[in-house]
């Protein structure tokens, strides 16, 4: 099994090194937008690119895959948002258990459904908990996972879901507040969950500065991910790129 990309993750945490993850929704993107994101990704030191969403409407998962490929040696990671988001042609695929919910479907159910689809993928796969958190909106992942989000006061909640999760044998834990969110997980909880498992940290949702990059860096994520605020304002991928960076110790 192929784990370069999760023993870059691990190498890099234990480094103290952060990395900087471009969210990709297939659907809010043509072939003119992604070229100059690509090219401002590359020029600006992305350190990954992560495709998919909670809806993918669009079938040209594979037409973004291979554009981003042909111009980038970016490492290219699924992030799906249903059993179907798979595609050869990525480096990689978060297999995302939703553990802060107690929705059977998303803790193994879909996972049962894409299991012959993935393990023929020839991906490297990431077993990946995720946790969802409040965000202070309606998010559409909480519409679609129906489970309601860890409150986002309640570290302790959050700390034994991430115990819980890496104890199971999930090799990394992502943190999500939702596309949309209007507050940002916040720092003392993301430290929580840092200071107690020794897997790699994605944290995203509601981060929208340079600033709140850096601060959550400091405060334990390994990877941010940023999508929401690219999209409204591509010039950021650089300036926040810089300053994840600047984060690392």
């Amino acid at each position: 099994m192929k784990m370069n990309i999760y023993n870059a993750l691990a190498e890099k945490k234990k480094n103290k090194q952060k990395s900087f993850a471009v969210l990709i929704d297939p659907d809010g993107v043509n072939t003119s937008s992604l070229t100059k994101l690509v090219d401002l990704a590359n020029s600006s030191e992305v350190d990954y690119f992560l495709i998919g969403g909670s809806l993918v409407l669009t079938n040209h998962l594979d037409e973004v895959i291979q554009q981003i490929k042909s111009s980038s040696e970016i490492p290219v990671i699924l992030f799906p948002g249903s059993p179907w988001q798979v595609s050869k042609y990525a480096d990689a695929l978060l297999y995302l258990s939703l553990i802060s919910g107690r929705n059977p479907e998303l803790l193994i159910g879909q996972h049962v459904l894409s299991a012959a689809q993935v393990k023929n993928s020839g991906l490297e796969i990431l077993p990946t908990g995720y946790i969802v958190v409040d965000g202070g909106a309606a998010t559409t992942v909480s519409y679609i996972s129906n489970a309601a989000p860890i409150p986002a006061d309640k570290n302790d909640i959050a700390v034994c879901t991430a115990m819980a999760g890496e104890m199971l044998g999930l090799k990394v834990m992502y943190m999500d507040a939702g596309s949309g969110a209007k507050n940002p997980i916040t720092e003392d909880m993301i430290k929580a969950v840092s200071q107690n498992i020794e897997a790699p940290v994605f944290v995203g949702g509601g981060i929208l500065s340079a600033e709140r990059a850096y601060q959550n860096c400091k405060a334990g994520a390994d990877i941010i991910v940023i999508g929401n605020a690219i999209e409204k304002n591509i010039s950021l991928i650089t300036e926040i790129s810089k300053s994840i960076h600047e984060a690392s110790e």
